[in-house]
């Protein structure tokens, strides 16, 4: 049973920093593309970053661009979102995603996890 499980999530002031990660298990993603989504109040799911698992390869939307980091472990089987100089405007749900090819839509993906919340204040 595939499992994207994500942690990390929380309340931050305007600037500061927040490190999300997505624990994945049961199957072999070595193949895949990890994603990081986020779904603001009302708004639909929008694509924030991604790695491809096996090269490192990354994107991301241009709204996070200079400020957040994708990276994996592949000993730990997580993929992490470190989120910098984060603004109120970042406030949602994140969630981790797993699929096959390097898109930023959301029908594209195989897997997801159940999110975490993030909220900045200003």
């Amino acid at each position: 049973q595939v499992q994207l499980v994500e942690s990390g999530g929380g309340l931050v002031q305007a600037g500061g920093s927040l490190r999300l990660s997505c624990a994945a298990s049961g199957r072999t993603f070595s193949n895949y593309v990890m994603g990081w989504f986020r779904q603001a109040p009302g708004k639909e799911r929008r694509f924030v970053a991604r790695i491809r698992w096996n090269s490192g390869s990354t994107y991301y939307a241009d709204s996070v661009k200079g400020r957040f980091t994708i990276s994996r472990d592949n000993a730990k089987n997580t993929v992490y979102l470190q989120m910098n100089s984060l603004k109120p405007e970042d406030t949602a749900v994140y969630y981790c995603a797993a699929g096959p090819w390097p898109t930023g839509n959301t029908w594209q993906y195989d897997y997801w996890g159940q999110g975490t919340e993030v909220t900045v204040s200003s």
